[in-house]
């Protein structure tokens, strides 16, 4: 059976190791393939020792240096997925955000067969996918790599983005595709009870899903608390969260 990867990415102090370890420990609790879980960081102190810990990959901007690597946006980073080579890497990969929280299991999300597969963004009308849960082979699409570095400022200024600048580009070239719905859910947008009801109800895990991503505020934390991180969204404490985020 064919090993595949688990790939994050960890730089700054936005999130600490725990979310590392976390999600290591949620991905082992819910995929039966063979794996290898990787996290390409610039501080592997604190992260669990039998986590493959890499450097986040220097592609050759001229603005990368050890402090700051591409100074217009950190989010940025994730395009460094696509270095070819990347480490001694192979075969398909999974890339997840650290702030999501797996709630079943995972292996169908490598059994569909495409170049790129990736949420499809909740909130546009257009292509654009949203860059929390995306697939992928290891030295695929390493030209979105050499498009910023050959022509950074007028990419730059077509997006507002990382998520935008890949999977536009990705769907111009014919080669992106969408998770089912349902598979990647907002804890924002389908978890929370909608308007008054909020204050009665803690948030739900729809049916059928497999992963929920906290993008913004809150984060899992703060569910586990009942911090909303925003005056006005209320959330109950959240008991799965607790339960699951571990």
């Amino acid at each position: 059976m064919t090993t595949v990867n688990v790939l994050c990415i960890k730089w700054g102090k936005k999130y600490g190791p725990e979310y590392v370890n976390k999600l290591h420990a949620m991905v082992s609790r819910n995929l039966t393939l063979p794996f290898r879980f990787i996290c390409l960081t610039d501080d592997a102190v604190g992260i669990d020792s039998h986590i493959e810990v890499k450097d986040i990959p220097a592609v050759g901007f001229k603005d990368f240096d050890e402090r700051q690597p591409w100074t217009f946006g950190h989010g940025w980073l994730k395009v460094t997925s696509f270095a070819d080579p990347l480490y001694d890497l192979m075969g398909p990969t999974l890339f997840i955000d650290l702030d999501v929280v797996i709630v079943d299991n995972i292996d169908c999300f490598f059994e569909p067969k495409g170049e790129f597969y990736v949420i499809k963004e909740w909130d546009k009308s257009d292509d654009t996918g949203n860059t929390s849960v995306y697939r992928y082979d290891i030295g695929s699409h390493s030209d979105l790599i050499d498009l910023l570095k050959n022509h950074k400022e007028r990419e730059l200024a077509k997006v507002r983005n990382e998520q935008e600048f890949v999977t536009q580009n990705l769907s111009k070239q014919g080669k992106l595709q969408y998770w089912p719905e349902g598979w990647c859910v907002s804890f924002k947008r389908h978890c929370l009870p909608g308007a008054l009801m909020c204050w009665f109800k803690p948030a739900t895990i729809p049916k059928g899903a497999k992963i929920v991503a906290f993008h913004g505020k809150p984060n899992p934390p703060d569910a586990i608390a009942g911090v909303s991180g925003k005056w006005y969204r209320r959330v109950m404490p959240v008991q799965w969260v607790a339960d699951l985020w571990r």
